[in-house]
């Protein structure tokens, strides 16, 4: 039996606002993934080990601070120094669309703004799966 597609969720920096994290949580679960949301207030390191600890296919950050030229790159840094760079990492939340080519090229896959429909993720993350990302994340098992 395969298993479900499995997305950790995360809010890095001092940022306080989760409803959109929690809404694409949601939208995740109703497609039928596997969703860990770490809460607020996650530092890189902190969301790269629990990405390590839950054997995610996939890192789903929201982030509405600001911050995001500094937090997601380092969350790329560390996913590749764990050996998780076949991990896709996706952003969410505040960020202008002048700082999604050097987001890119950190290691975000794709940058999803206000007002994306989940559907638009969720699409997203699947087809990504079938086009065998991460290996097809270690072949479900």
């Amino acid at each position: 039996m395969r298993r479900p597609i499995r997305v950790l969720v995360a809010k890095p920096g001092l940022d306080s606002h989760d409803r959109g994290a929690k809404v694409v949580a949601r939208a995740l679960r109703d497609a039928g993934m596997e969703v860990i949301y770490t809460g607020l207030h996650q530092t890189p390191a902190r969301i790269v080990e629990a990405a390590v600890q839950e054997d995610v296919d996939v890192v789903a950050v929201s982030v509405l601070s600001g911050a995001h030229l500094t937090l997601l790159p380092r969350i790329a840094a560390g996913l590749r120094d764990e050996g998780l760079d076949g991990v896709l990492l996706l952003a969410g939340g505040i960020i202008p669309d002048e700082d999604v080519p050097a987001l890119k090229a950190a290691g975000v896959a794709a940058v999803f703004g206000p007002g994306t429909n989940t559907d638009a993720i969720v699409a997203f993350i699947k087809n990504w799966m079938e086009k065998g990302g991460a290996d097809a994340a270690r072949d479900r098992g």
